[in-house]
């Protein structure tokens, strides 16, 4: 039976640290892919067991599996599927091979591909496009206007970006392995805007090294680092009480960002600490560190939320909410933050297994999924109830942990989930999960209210 991890194991670093981030919540004898005995994950709501039938919910909010997508060359090496993401027209779902797990993934063969769900004659076995990388990827995130750009941060810490209309030649750019590179596994990618050219966009990496670096596409097929910000121990607000570091240990490993969707400058970083911080790119303060940069490296953390049992693994900052946004990791738990206080509004225990990724709903603002370790996809409707999730469908069979999950934003009844059974499923949400509600957003500011008060 897997546990949440213990204060005592929380101080992760280096690879040994993404190695132990990675572990699938299983005990010592069961690896990844084989997860011990679920333990009423979904804590009082029944999954149906056949992923192909539509799951009903408390009052009849259906969830039904639309596509089941997978790259068999892919599932051959026993990879996972890291990362998934939609492009800008909401009509290509692309993935992102590799692995979690204990290992050296650095020169592991993987894989990125694309498929376009409006393409007729889909045939759900054979991506429309398919990169060969020579690392394993652990993250991606389509462009948010080119809708063949991809960019996937890697095992080995080199960041990439890919234009998938070229699958002959596909690499765009790279940060290649330089003193400025990552030296642990890049964990998340984000697009932003550059400040004086808001069409133009760079590439924001964090990874368990400590480091959160800001990249530029330049000539000769380059990303070139623009800026960056260093988590140094000594420099983490006090305003919480936090477990003393281990000895010797310097840097914060970054395991997940968000930023706010209503300050772009604004974003909270998820830690291996489990303590979620807000963040700055307007920082100043020099980091403490010695990690060589071609750049001056800044210290962006401005305040410390209370933390989770274990690492952080996900991060998401409401579309409706200037100061609200969730977290989810390896306690099993989703907690709901308001930028304005370090104790959590709220804390439900979604799993006894770790929870890899949580996402607010791009129109329902109470509405929120998150992805188990324990095979299930789980959708929660404040609205309906603060404590259970509304619907839960059963991914994978055997229980293998579904390590992503991302809401469509243009076509809204969409939500793709990858696992580590190497398969990306794409499921269709009733109109329930769909149309807001009527004074939600007032309930909304209510919840953020009440505590912050």
């Amino acid at each position: 039976m897997a546990t949440s991890a213990q204060p005592g194991q929380l101080g992760l670093a280096g690879s040994a640290g993404a190695e132990a981030l990675a572990t699938s919540g299983t005990s010592s004898t069961e690896g990844p892919e084989r997860p011990g005995p679920l333990q009423d994950e979904t804590l009082g709501v029944a999954s149906v067991p056949s992923q192909w039938r539509g799951v009903q919910g408390i009052r009849g909010e259906t969830v039904t599996c639309l596509h089941t997508l997978s790259y068999p060359p892919a599932q051959g090496q026993g990879l996972h599927v890291t990362g998934v993401s939609w492009n800008t027209t909401g009509s290509v779902v692309a993935c992102a091979y590799g692995r979690l797990g204990d290992g050296d993934w650095s020169t592991l063969k993987s894989f990125v591909c694309t498929w376009n769900l409006d393409r007729r004659g889909l045939n759900p076995q054979q991506p429309s496009a398919v990169v060969e990388v020579p690392s394993a990827v652990m993250c991606l995130a389509f462009h948010p206007t080119q809708p063949a750009h991809v960019a996937g941060g890697l095992y080995s810490g080199e960041v990439l970006v890919w234009d998938m209309s070229r699958p002959e030649d596909p690499l765009l750019w790279r940060t290649g392995l330089t003193d400025d590179t990552h030296t642990d596994p890049v964990y998340q990618v984000v697009w932003l805007p550059e400040p004086r050219h808001s069409h133009r966009f760079q590439v924001l990496s964090v990874a368990t090294d400590g480091k959160v670096l800001l990249w530029q596409g330049v000539g000769a097929g380059r990303l070139q680092l623009s800026a960056g910000f260093a988590l140094a121990v000594q420099q983490l607000p006090r305003n919480t009480k936090l477990k003393k570091p281990s000895r010797g240990e310097t840097e914060v490993g970054a395991t997940a960002v968000a930023f706010s969707n209503f300050d772009p400058s604004l974003f909270v970083l998820g830690t291996e600490g489990g303590f979620p911080l807000k963040c700055s790119l307007m920082a100043e303060e020099a980091a403490v560190t010695r990690m060589p940069s071609s750049v001056p490296l800044r210290a962006p953390a401005q305040f410390t939320f209370a933390p989770h049992g274990g690492p952080i693994y996900s991060l998401s900052c409401s579309p409706f909410h200037r100061n609200l946004f969730l977290s989810a990791g390896t306690d099993g738990h989703v907690h709901l933050y308001s930028m304005l206080q370090a104790q959590p509004l709220t804390s439900l225990q979604l799993s006894h297994k770790y929870l890899f990724a949580v996402r607010w709903s791009p129109v329902r603002p109470l509405v929120f999924a998150a992805a188990s370790g324990g095979g299930d996809v789980q959708l929660f409707d404040l609205q309906r109830s603060s404590q259970k999730p509304t619907v839960s469908v059963k991914q994978t069979e055997d229980e293998s942990p579904v390590y992503c999950l991302e809401f469509n934003c243009q076509q809204t009844q969409l939500l793709a989930a990858g696992d580590a059974k190497g398969t990306v499923k794409v499921w269709q949400l009733s109109s329930e999960f769909t149309e807001q509600g009527a004074r939600e957003t007032e309930h909304l500011d209510q919840l953020a209210s009440e505590v912050a008060s």
